[in-house]
């Protein structure tokens, strides 16, 4: 990837998880921007690094990684990504490596203290599987994949509207195609872990 395709692919990605609008799969990654645009910019140097250190699915995952990270996707800028980039890279580049075992344990501790219908319950707001992912007991990841299996975020969408919920969802939605998992592996271990 050349240092501009490398910016552009960072315009995409943070398009894609901050419009509802836009989909970076449905648009191949297109948006508007020019050469010239990126050559007045004084952070090129950042984007030619990356292109000659990483390649092109190493550069997605990291930008996905610094977007998926934050709470706030639209108030990411270069410079956050240039100073703790590596860092979000490294942590997510873990997670994935081990997966199964972080997908195995957060649902356990879950669904040990809830059961499945309280998990996904939005009758006096927040569902437990929200509130558990806003404190930092579930992962985007755990919680996505959660969502791929249930569809519990469309069921939440018609009745709750809060910014923090519309925020949790628009994550889970713009992550989903990202996240390559084994869903079947997923339902066996949620089996083993509740009645299903």
């Amino acid at each position: 990837m050349s240092p501009y395709d490398v910016y552009t692919t960072y315009l995409a990605l943070k398009k894609h998880f901050t419009d509802e609008k836009y989909d970076f799969f449905k648009y191949n990654g297109k948006t508007r921007s020019s050469v010239s645009a990126f050559n007045k910019r004084r952070d090129k140097y950042f984007f030619e690094r990356m292109s000659r250190k990483l390649s092109d699915d190493e550069i997605k995952m990291y930008f996905i990684a610094n977007f998926v990270a934050t709470d706030n996707p639209s108030a990411v800028w270069v410079g956050e990504i240039m100073q703790s980039g590596e860092r979000k890279y490294s942590e997510l580049s873990k997670k994935y490596q081990s997966l199964t075992y972080t997908f195995t344990e957060e649902c356990r501790d879950l669904f040990e203290e809830t059961g499945l219908n309280e998990a996904f319950d939005c009758s006096k707001g927040h569902p437990v599987v929200v509130k558990k992912y806003l404190a930092g007991d579930l992962s985007a990841e755990t919680i996505t994949i959660l969502d791929k299996i249930f569809k519990f975020s469309a069921k939440i969408d018609k009745k709750i509207s809060d910014p923090v919920w519309e925020t949790v969802s628009m994550k889970i939605r713009k992550y989903k195609p990202f996240l390559n998992t084994d869903v079947l592996k997923c339902k066996q271990i949620l089996r083993g872990i509740i009645d299903v």
